[in-house]
């Protein structure tokens, strides 16, 4: 069983992983060290490594693998890093963060998938996050001052928003997929002094929506 779970592991990042030039060796060994399936529910354990968006309660879903780690990629993570996750979901993303870097505040609409995601994670022995149960679509007011150097949006919004520019730090990332089916776009945002953002479109990607931001979209840059 493990060898078949060790071959599948590799599989994921050889044949999906790379060919999406994702080539950072941290990412890539993020995705062979932690073990994906600890994160998915027992009815889907044989789509735990598969090009798929693997489904949770509420009508969420995984990233896909090969979108995560390239999002990890964009993102630049490193080992000081303080991060911000808005979708926790099933906690894999979380993981993958707090393995990269220092610590991570991860929040999501819903307390049983956040529930779940704490219980996912110390399964796995991380326990560097803190989970935050709010509506962070168009931005989070949690952790007043706080500033990121990395925040991670893992669902698509239809309009782009700079409600989360201010949370980042000078130099720090923000990823976040924007559009909505069949035409979405990767963006990186680097926050270059106290008021120059950076914004720049990535490549064209379809994921599902962050929950509740389909009524929300009504903001400008």
């Amino acid at each position: 069983m493990n060898l078949n779970l060790d071959r599948a592991r590799t599989n994921m990042v050889e044949q999906q992983i790379r060919p999406w030039s994702v080539l950072n060796q941290t990412v890539l060994n993020t995705f062979r060290f932690l073990p994906r399936e600890k994160f998915v529910a027992a009815q889907w354990q044989n789509l735990a490594f598969a090009d798929t968006e693997i489904p949770l309660v509420h009508g969420e879903a995984m990233m896909f693998p090969r979108v995560e780690a390239r999002m990890l990629q964009d993102l630049d993570v490193q080992p000081n890093d303080e991060c911000l996750e808005i979708g926790t979901g099933s906690g894999f993303v979380t993981a993958c963060l707090a393995h990269m870097a220092k610590h991570v505040d991860s929040v999501d609409l819903y307390a049983d998938l956040s529930q779940q995601a704490e219980k996912n994670l110390h399964s796995v022995d991380i326990n560097n996050f803190n989970l935050y149960i709010d509506d962070a679509g168009y931005g989070w007011e949690g952790n007043p001052g706080k500033q990121y150097d990395v925040i991670a949006v893992t669902g698509s919004i239809p309009e782009y928003t700079p409600a989360f520019e201010q949370r980042l730090t000078v130099g720090g990332r923000l990823f976040v997929i924007v559009g909505t089916a069949p035409t979405m776009h990767a963006m990186l945002i680097t926050r270059e002094d106290h008021s120059q953002f950076n914004r720049q479109v990535l490549y064209e990607t379809v994921i599902k929506a962050l929950e509740g931001t389909e009524l929300k979209a009504r903001f400008q840059f």
